[in-house]
């Protein structure tokens, strides 16, 4: 059975089966080869298991298909960021619109704000999520307490988008060709 190898300074050893249907295992950094083999071994079925209830992978998306989005996040980004910046009191400079691998949006030193098109895929409460957590980072650059506080302060319920993210986001940044 293929498998990756991810060491960190984890205290415990943990087997991840990624939406795209790669195991991976985490471990600590002086977990043995051959430990690590074993355990994988014993949870050969387990993983069968969790590959088998895996839904086949969605199509690559099209130049065609990432060109409409980004078309229509060029309209939605601009106007949104416009309106959360006046709530928030705050000016951003420019927006680019970008489908990335890594992140859904980003706040440059400058002021310019960064945004995947594949936002345009998520609820539009996912997307001001995004918006307002970039604006966020124009008064707080980091992810303090403060910095938090601000998003909250702005839209309280600001987790439920977030895991929204977290539970749905690989699978569209999956389908980047």
């Amino acid at each position: 059975m293929d498998y990756t190898v991810i060491r960190s300074r984890r205290k415990t050893v943990a087997i991840e089966i990624t939406p795209d249907g790669k195991v991976q295992v985490r471990c600590p950094l002086r977990t043995k080869d051959a430990d690590i083999r074993r355990l994988v071994e014993s949870k050969a079925p387990w993983i069968a298991r969790h590959l088998a209830a895996l839904p086949p992978p969605a199509a690559p998306f099209t130049q065609e298909e990432l060109a409409d989005l980004t078309v229509r996040a060029k309209a939605f980004f601009p106007r949104r960021a416009a309106y959360w910046a006046q709530q928030l009191g705050l000016q951003y400079g420019r927006i680019t619109i970008r489908h990335q691998r890594s992140c859904w949006g980003s706040c440059s030193g400058k002021g310019n704000l960064n945004f995947n098109c594949l936002l345009m895929l998520a609820p539009e409460s996912v997307a001001d999520y995004v918006i307002i957590h970039e604006l966020c980072h124009l008064v707080q650059h980091n992810h303090s307490k403060a910095f938090w506080g601000l998003v909250a302060q702005t839209m309280p319920d600001y987790a439920a988008y977030r895991q929204w993210l977290k539970t749905n986001g690989k699978s569209l940044i999956g389908r980047l060709p």
